[in-house]
C-alpha cells in the first residue's frame, strides 16, 4: 500500500459515475450549467448560510485565489511556518496576491498559537508606511501535521484577526478529516468562528480532481470570478469539477469517506503505539501520522514494498502515513504487522 499521500490513490465510485453522467448531452459552459448552480445550493445548505462558491481544480488555485481576494500586494499574510501556502506552492499565494508576504506565526503541533498571533499583530505596524500592512491570517484545518483545530480555537484566531481588521482564510484541503475528527457541524468550524473563505477540499478524499472556494463574506468573492480567469482556472467544461463536487456531497460521501480515513489512521496509530521504539511526533486527529521509528524498521517497511515519504532527519528519522478513503483494513493491519516484525528483529540483533 501506498501511504504517501492521499493524493495517490484513485477516486470514488460515485464521482467517476457522476462524471460520466455530466458527459452526456451539452450544457452552457464556463459554469453557466445547472450542476455548478446546485453544487452552490448545497454548499449553502450544509453551510447554513448563502454562500458564494467557486469550483477550481487545485488545492493551490484555491488558496492563492482565495487569499489574492483578501489582501492588497503590500499586504501580509499571517500563517503557520510549516503552513502548504508557505512550504509546498511555489509562491503561487504571492504571486496571485501581486506580491503579499508571508509572516510566520509559529505553535506547537502545526496550528498557530493564538496569544503570539496577537502578539505579533500588535508590534506588525498597522499604519506606518515603511512596513507591509497585515490584511488576513490563513490557518490550515487539518493542519500539516495532521492534527485539527477545534471550533474554539478556530474562534480565537477569528476574534484576533478582527480586532486588526484583518481577514481570515481557512486552508481545508482535508476540512472533512477535520470536521470528522469533532463533535461539531461544518458552520461552527468556519463561518461561525470568524473564516470569511474557505478553501474546500475534495480531491484528497475521493474526487479527481476538485476543489471549491467557499465565501462566507460574500463581498469579498466581487472579483473573484476575473482573478481565477486571468489565472488560468476557469474551466470551460466546468461541469466536470461540479459533478465531481456534486456527486461528493450527495448522500455525505464526503463524510463516509474522510470517516473511513480517520479510521485507519487511528488504526495504525493504535497499532504502532504498542511497537518498541515508535513515538509519534504529533497527535493523531486526522488521516496523518508523524511517527518516529528506528532506521533498521523503515528501511525494512521500504523493502517489503510500503511506500511513504520520509520524515525528521537522520539523527532523529521518522516517516509520514497518510490514509485515504479506500486505504484496506487488512493493509493497515498488515503495515502494523510487519514494523513490528522489523522492531523485533532489531532489537534482537
Amino acid at each position: 500500500m501506498n501511504f504517501s499521500s492521499d493524493n495517490v490513490t484513485g477516486a470514488s465510485p460515485e464521482i467517476l459515475a457522476a462524471l460520466t453522467g455530466a458527459a452526456e448531452g451539452s450544457v452552457t459552459s464556463y459554469g453557466n450549467d445547472p450542476l455548478t448552480a446546485k453544487v452552490q445550493e448545497k454548499l449553502s445548505a450544509i453551510f447554513e448560510k448563502e454562500v458564494t462558491a467557486f469550483p477550481v481544480a487545485t488545492g493551490t488555485a484555491a488558496n492563492a485565489l482565495a487569499i489574492s481576494c483578501l489582501t492588497p500586494s503590500w499586504g501580509a499574510i499571517y500563517c503557520h511556518p510549516n503552513a502548504h501556502i508557505e512550504e509546498d506552492e511555489c509562491g503561487a499565494p504571492e504571486f496571485f496576491s501581486g506580491g503579499a508576504k508571508l509572516v510566520h506565526v509559529d505553535g506547537p503541533h502545526g496550528r498557530i498559537d493564538a496569544a503570539e498571533l496577537d502578539r505579533r499583530l500588535g508590534n506588525a505596524g498597522i499604519g506606518t508606511v515603511h512596513h507591509v500592512q497585515p490584511a488576513c491570517v490563513s490557518l490550515t484545518n487539518l493542519t500539516e501535521a495532521g492534527t485539527r483545530y477545534s471550533p474554539d480555537e478556530v474562534a480565537a484566531i477569528g476574534e484576533i484577526s478582527r480586532k486588526y481588521g484583518l481577514k481570515l482564510h481557512m486552508d481545508g484541503s482535508r476540512f472533512a478529516n477535520a470536521l470528522v475528527a469533532q463533535n461539531c457541524s461544518p458552520a461552527e468550524l468556519t463561518w461561525k468562528a470568524g473564516v470569511d473563505v474557505l478553501s474546500f477540499g475534495a480531491t484528497k478524499n475521493g474526487a479527481l480532481a476538485a476543489e471549491a472556494v467557499v465565501f462566507f463574506d460574500r463581498d469579498l468573492a466581487r472579483d473573484f470570478a476575473f482573478r481565477r480567469k486571468r489565472g488560468g482556472h476557469l474551466f470551460s467544461k466546468m461541469r466536470f469539477l461540479s459533478s465531481q463536487l456534486d456527486a461528493y456531497l450527495e448522500g455525505d460521501l464526503w463524510l463516509k469517506n474522510a470517516r473511513h480515513a480517520n479510521r485507519m489512521a487511528a488504526l495504525i496509530a493504535e497499532g504502532l503505539a504498542g511497537v518498541p521504539g515508535v513515538e509519534l511526533d504529533h497527535p493523531v486527529e486526522g488521516n496523518e501520522i508523524f511517527a518516529r521509528l528506528p532506521a533498521a524498521v523503515i528501511d525494512g517497511l521500504l523493502a517489503d514494498g510500503f511506500a511513504f515519504y520520509r520524515w525528521g532527519s537522520a539523527e532523529t528519522p521518522s516517516i509520514r502515513l497518510v490514509t485515504a478513503f479506500n486505504t484496506a483494513e487488512a493493509t493497515a493491519r498488515n503495515f502494523v504487522e510487519h514494523a513490528a516484525a522489523h522492531a523485533a528483529r532489531s532489537a534482537a540483533k
